[in-house]
This record gives structure tokens, C-alpha cells and sequence, in this order.
């Protein structure tokens, strides 16, 4: 049996989006599921919009998601010699040839079918001419590819199904420009023919030229790929994915504090699924995806089941993930995770609650830097007459434990409440706000634990005096 290889193969004029990340993800599961290879090419034959920028961000995308390709990064602007070579095989078998026609004798064309109705296509005027014609003349001549007249083309789509085009709805496709550069349609033939490709997973804006890609695979003496051709993501408005609809970046994911496997999750369940399973590792989807199960219609991007599956996959991570994630957040924060709690440990106190990498962030910033003030809204609330008290005797008892355990620190709350003839809440949430600046955090007792001893009692006397001070 032939060796699976897939490609993709972006355009390097923006960022890594949505769609093209999909499109990665089910040919790299293609792949692996079946012990192929996965190439990646950059098609950068457009030098006005092709930028280094967007080159770093495909790979820079491709990397945090954890894609890795086997063989590339292939750049089509250093394969012209390839190119020019495979063009003159078809010129000199006759399945190309000149066109002369101006710009101009094309545009009037076009308007006289359109007046017509007819569907706009160029009418064969060079196909058979020995040399140029006498009149309208192009000064550089382009070339086009001799499709045949007659028959059809039927593709063997592995989402959509068999679909069929008649020969006589192709013109004649441009295959090379007036300035001697190839055309994308050929370009690609000639790369997936070259790199070995036996299976072309893309979006289905493709599906009208795969009929003129495998007459060109033909021309040039090989079997074409077997195609599937994947439907594309619409926003929630029903209209296609873009900018508009906010965060279509993959790495604007990541800097929004999504996994990467969360994301991915997400992506393969826009239009396949496994029964009702809806939370998926990479290595499980590995093992279970199969292109021939996607469906062949559109799916919609909904931002609150990634941020639910987010959450889903924070909570369900070794902390050592999601620690090695979350530390950069931390450092954006002017926090090194090195000078306080165990990262891991903060981790583990935090995982039941975070949507995103963003919110455990700035959650837990004060287990790392003393709040340099309390919230309003929870100070009002649990600030009150006789709050000091409270918080000066647990102060005390905290100071004498015998052992800085959540176990011992839950007694010391406990027995504070008992003392003082309050509910546990009248006792743990000003704790709360005096550690932690506010009025959400772990466990009071998992979170002075992490604190640690002598820090809890610095917050507790802080808060203290400020209470003294502002309360009346």
C-alpha cells in the first residue's frame, strides 16, 4: 500500500486563521492516523501581498498548536526552475500553447458574453494558430493549458462525494503569465506531483478548480490525489468567517489564554463528530478521526463552546501543562513564578474555576504580590465593625500552629467562628479579601497553605490596621 502523504500548503499574506488551522489539523490527523507524512508548503508566488511577518506567524501557529510536519517548509518562489521545466513538456507535446490575445480583445470578449448571458470564458481563439495572429497582438503572450472539448470529470470527493464537470464548461486555464511566472492551478499540480502527494484535504472554495488540476495531472503523466475537500466555517451571523467576526488568529487564541488542544478540540468538531463525545485529547482523535466522516455541510463558529471546551481541558490538564502555559501570562504581569508558590501548586488550586489561561492569570497575581489595595465592593462588604477583631485573632493563632497545613488553617477559621458566635463565611471571606485583595479565590484554606505562614500573617495585620483605620 502506498504511504499517506498530505500537505498544506498556506499563502503566506496574513495571519495562521481559523479555517486554515482546520484545514491543517484534519490533514495532520489524516496522517498520522495513517503512519503517512505531512508536508508543509508555503505558496508565496504572490510577491506583493507575501510577507516574512506572515511566514513567521504560519509557523509560529503551526508550532503552538503542536502540527508538526515531517518534510518542509517548501517555498514555491524557490522551485521556478521546476516550474518552467513541467510548462515546456506541455508546450512540446501540444497540451499548451501561446496565447497572443490583449488585454483588451479578452475584456471586450467578456462583455459581449455577458450582454449575451453566456457565461464568460475564453472562446479557443489561439488553441490551433501556428505563430501570432496579425492583429491585437499581446506584447508578452501567455500560456494556457489545451483542455479537452468533449467528456467529463468526475471527482471522488472524500467528504462531498462523487461530483461531475463537463469538459465543455472549462475554458482554456492560464497556466503561465505574459512575464513567464506560473499560475497558481499549475503551480500546484507540478508541487504535488513533485512531493509525492496522494491525498489534497482543503477547503472546498477549491472544489471548481480540482477539475482543471487533474487534467493537468493527467497531461503530465500521473495519477491524480485522492480529494477531499472540507466545507467551510461560518460566524454566527451565518456569513463566512473573517475579521469581523473577532478572533480569527490562531495565536490571537493563544494570547487570549486558550490551550492549544482546547483549540484544536474545538476545530475538528467543526464538522466531524464521535457519537456524543465532545472532549477529545490529540492522541484520542489520532486514533478515532476519519476524513470520510466529515460532514459535507457548513459549520458555525460559536466562541462560547471553545471557551467552554477551554475550561474543560484546563481543568482536565496535568498542572505541569497548564504551569509551563500559564507562566508567560504571569510574566507579561511583571511576575517571575519562580519567586513565590510552586507555579504547579497554583495551578492546582485554580483549575476548577478558569475559563482561560488569561483569567487564572490575573486570579492568581496575588499569590505572587501582595494587593496594593483591597476591592471596594468586598471591602464594603466584609469590612465591618468588628472585622479586626476577627482578623487579629486569627493573626495570633496562625502564628502559633504548630504545623502550616490547610488542615490546621480550616481549625483556626473554624474555632475563630465558634469565638466570635459568626457563620465560617463571616470569618473566611474577610481573610479572604485581606490576602487576596478581593472577594474570589481557592479554598481559604488551600489558599493561605500556599501563601505560606509568615506572608498570611503580614497580609493579616495589614489588614488589620487598614480596617482600624477605615472603618468606623
Amino acid at each position: 500500500m502506498t504511504m499517506i502523504r498530505t500537505r498544506f500548503a498556506p499563502s503566506p499574506t496574513g495571519y495562521l486563521h481559523i479555517g486554515g488551522a482546520r484545514t491543517a489539523l484534519y490533514s495532520w490527523l489524516h496522517t498520522r492516523r495513517h503512519g503517512g507524512r505531512f508536508v508543509l508548503r508555503i505558496e508565496d508566488t504572490d510577491r506583493e501581498r507575501s510577507t516574512p511577518e506572515a511566514v513567521n506567524a504560519i509557523l509560529e501557529g503551526m508550532a503552538w498548536l503542536g502540527l508538526d510536519y515531517d518534510e518542509g517548509p517548501f517555498y514555491q518562489t524557490e522551485r521556478y526552475d521546476r516550474y518552467r521545466e513541467h510548462l515546456q513538456t506541455l508546450l512540446d507535446s501540444g497540451q499548451a500553447y501561446y496565447c497572443y490575445c490583449t488585454k483588451d480583445r479578452l475584456e471586450r470578449l467578456r462583455t459581449e458574453q455577458q450582454a449575451r448571458k453566456e457565461k464568460p470564458r475564453y472562446d479557443g481563439r489561439c488553441r490551433d494558430l501556428d505563430g501570432p495572429p496579425s492583429e491585437d497582438v499581446a506584447d508578452e503572450p501567455v500560456i494556457r493549458f489545451r483542455t479537452p472539448l468533449e467528456g467529463h470529470v468526475v471527482v471522488e470527493d472524500a467528504i462531498r462525494g462523487k461530483v461531475q464537470f463537463l469538459n465543455s464548461e472549462l475554458d482554456d486555464l492560464v497556466i503561465a503569465r505574459g512575464d513567464g511566472s506560473p499560475t497558481y492551478n499549475f503551480t500546484v499540480v507540478v508541487d504535488d506531483l513533485e512531493m509525492g502527494v496522494t491525498d489534497v484535504i482543503r477547503g472546498d472554495d477549491h472544489l471548481n478548480n480540482t477539475p482543471r488540476q487533474i487534467h493537468l495531472y493527467q497531461a503530465l503523466g500521473v495519477e491524480p490525489p485522492r480529494f477531499a475537500h472540507v466545507p467551510m466555517i461560518l460566524g454566527e451571523d451565518g456569513k463566512r468567517l473573517s475579521k469581523r467576526h473577532g478572533s480569527v488568529s490562531v495565536l490571537q487564541y493563544r494570547d487570549e489564554g486558550y490551550l492549544p488542544e482546547a483549540l484544536l478540540n474545538y476545530l475538528v468538531r467543526l464538522g466531524w463528530s464521535h457519537g456524543d463525545q465532545e472532549v477529545f485529547g490529540v492522541e484520542e482523535l489520532i486514533q478515532l478521526f476519519d476524513i470520510n466522516d466529515v460532514n459535507h455541510s457548513a459549520s458555525t463558529f460559536n466562541p462560547s463552546k471553545l471557551q467552554w471546551l477551554n475550561q474543560q481541558h484546563i481543568m482536565r490538564a496535568a498542572p505541569n501543562h497548564i504551569a509551563r502555559h500559564l507562566g508567560p501570562f504571569l510574566a507579561e504581569r511583571g511576575v517571575d513564578p519562580a519567586e513565590g508558590p510552586s507555579l504547579e501548586a497554583v495551578v492546582r488550586t485554580q483549575q476548577e474555576r478558569a475559563k482561560t489561561l488569561v483569567e487564572m492569570a490575573d486570579n492568581s497575581l496575588f499569590f505572587y504580590r501582595r494587593p496594593e489595595a483591597y476591592e471596594e465592593k468586598a471591602a464594603r462588604k466584609n469590612f465591618k465593625e468588628g472585622t479586626a477583631e476577627i482578623l487579629e485573632h486569627c493573626q495570633h493563632l496562625f502564628a502559633g500552629l504548630p504545623s502550616w497545613d490547610a488542615e490546621s488553617i480550616h481549625g483556626v477559621v473554624t474555632e475563630a467562628a465558634e469565638a466570635f458566635d459568626v457563620k465560617m463565611g463571616k470569618v473566611a471571606q474577610p481573610i479572604r479579601v485581606a490576602v487576596s485583595g478581593g472577594a474570589v479565590s481557592p479554598p481559604i484554606d488551600a489558599t493561605l497553605e500556599l501563601l505560606g505562614r509568615e506572608e498570611s500573617v503580614a497580609r493579616l495585620s495589614a489588614a488589620v490596621e487598614w480596617v482600624r483605620e477605615n472603618v468606623g
